[in-house]
């Protein structure tokens, strides 16, 4: 979205920089400047400055500095286009409509109707709960049974939906929302026989807020022994809970290292409450791509501290590799002997979760030690296998350097030799699919060109390495002969190849007289036969 210089300007003088950095961080006036604890690094000595005169900040321990709008950019990791129209929504800035379509423009209206609807509906469940005999159970079980503050209570907006089935439909009917609209929220089901009935109803009540901090969605938690124990909105046009994690509002603007990824919304409220203001929860889902996606977007790296039973190691081991194919680092964090991080938190107290933060264990360690349990580790035979499959897993790390560092970091885990574990995972890549799978080229006349299996590409992966890497040919060549390669032509460059690098060719020529081999801009190797005109391509 473009924004003229004349609605910048406006923007910029109805927002003083003190003001609006005084939301965010603690300033104190000092001389001619205001002056706080860097909000963008950890210091214990204040070296960020604030000028009103200037409308300019700068911090003198880490370089930062500029105007309200790249304070904005930079705190929320917004644009340019989003930080104006955050600034213009906080001063009441009313900001040129995007040129949008009738049907785009109706779209829209809807989402800020339902929006709007469920602000309502958290309001009235927080006044419910504070101002209401029957909300009396519900603050109970919040303050009493959860140990919940007031201030925290009040940090979610947390609240309590009436006894009355259609207490809710009645409270929005009366604000004017349609019954289509209530349909559409998520909040209410519509139907002739009944009417209007509330999702929600004798609940404990958590708003669910957008990355904006606009309330989306509810989680309601059942009271005592009910089933469900929770439930959620389900989707809407402003809810997806693939993409949403619970407090991400909160846990973005945290200075805390990463974040902290737990199952429960009760979970992320407990160690907020302690400190923790990077935790956050995913919504009566497993973690998902979406919202590996998200995360990526304001950390890379994420603390799984989920339920310490069987399901919990079982949702801790998916969500790693997920997290890994986004380009996040995950570690694990051991609740034992609690249950969940609440249970800790009110057992131990907040120094010892800290202390537990820093054990974390590496996501694929820990999935290692899981898979320990599977095989006999006290014969050699289950020894054996456990290490092929270690060896399978090392083959999905497709950097080198990283297959490298985890190769070494097992070996030295379970105290192995590295050059055996080394020769294991080359065996492996020979025996097994390596590769991912790639959509088949098609020829011009529009045919798919026949699909390689596994076993060839990983032949071809092989190669290159063998012709690459000298220490790996020394290593690989006490192992595997040219005979193993199952293909003629990789058979034939494998045999060049050895007679290569031991100095000799059994027609008396060199090698080079057959073939020549060199890595592509992509990384991938051509090995090109200079009499047959024939080549392969292979992929490291």
């Amino acid at each position: 979205m473009y924004y003229s210089d004349d609605v910048i300007n406006e923007v910029l003088s109805r927002n003083d920089i003190v003001d609006v950095i005084g939301s965010y961080a603690s300033l104190k006036k000092k001389g001619a400047n205001y002056e706080a604890c860097c909000p963008f690094h950890h210091e214990k000595t204040p070296s960020f400055k604030v000028n009103r005169e200037k409308q300019m900040y700068h911090c003198f321990g880490c370089g930062v500095g500029g105007n309200v709008f790249t304070f904005v950019m930079e705190y929320e990791n917004l644009n340019f286009p989003e930080a104006v129209e955050r600034l213009a929504e906080r001063a009441g800035v009313q900001l040129p409509e995007k040129s949008m379509n009738a049907q785009e423009r109706s779209r829209e209206q809807y989402k800020i109707t339902l929006r709007e609807m469920n602000k309502t509906a958290a309001a009235y469940f927080h006044y419910i709960l504070k101002h209401s005999q029957h909300g009396e159970k519900a603050y109970e079980y919040f303050h009493e049974t959860r140990g919940l503050s007031d201030e925290t209570i009040n940090k979610f907006a947390l609240g309590y939906s009436d006894i009355y089935r259609d207490d809710l439909y009645r409270y929005l009917k009366s604000k004017g929302y349609t019954d289509d609209q209530m349909k559409g929220s998520g909040l209410v089901e519509i139907s002739e026989k009944e009417g209007g009935v509330d999702k929600f109803w004798n609940r404990a009540m958590i708003p669910i807020l957008d990355i904006n901090g606009k309330v989306i969605a509810f989680g309601g938690r059942v009271m005592g022994d009910g089933k469900p124990k929770y439930i959620n909105t389900s989707d809407t046009a402003v809810f997806d809970k693939s993409h949403t994690l619970f407090a991400m509002n909160i846990a973005r603007r945290s200075r805390r290292k990463g974040f902290i990824c737990c199952e429960g919304y009760m979970d992320v409220i407990s160690l907020h409450q302690a400190g923790f203001t990077n935790a956050v929860a995913s919504l009566g889902t497993a973690l998902t791509a979406g919202h590996a996606s998200l995360i990526k977007r304001y950390v890379k790296e994420v603390y799984l501290t989920y339920d310490s039973d069987d399901a919990g190691t079982r949702a801790a081991l998916r969500a790693v590799p997920i997290l890994r194919e986004a380009g996040i680092s995950a570690k694990v964090i051991r609740m034992d002997p609690y249950k969940d991080p609440d249970e800790f938190i009110k057992n131990l107290g907040a120094e010892e979760y800290e202390k537990r933060i820093q054990a974390a264990r590496n996501g694929f360690m820990f999935s290692l030690e899981m898979l320990e349990r599977e095989f006999d580790m006290n014969s050699p035979e289950g020894k054996t296998e456990f290490f092929r499959e270690v060896s399978r897993r090392l083959l999905t790390f497709e950097d080198e350097l990283e297959r490298n560092n985890y190769i070494e970091a097992v070996a030295t885990a379970y105290r192995i030799s590295r050059d055996s574990l080394d020769k294991m995972v080359a065996k492996t890549a020979v025996s097994a699919g390596m590769a991912r799978p790639v959509v088949r080229p098609k020829r011009a006349d529009g045919v798919e060109k026949k699909k390689e299996d596994g076993i060839h590409l990983s032949q071809k992966a092989l190669l290159t390495w063998m012709i690459e890497e000298e220490r790996l040919f020394d290593q690989i060549s006490n192992y595997i002969s040219p005979g193993d390669f199952t293909e003629d032509l990789y058979r034939t460059v494998a045999e060049l190849l050895y007679e290569q690098k031991r100095g000799r060719t059994e027609s008396g020529k060199d090698p080079e007289s057959f073939y020549r081999g060199r890595r592509t801009s992509g990384g991938c190797l051509t090995v090109q036969y200079k009499d047959q005109g024939t080549a392969y391509k292979g992929r490291a």
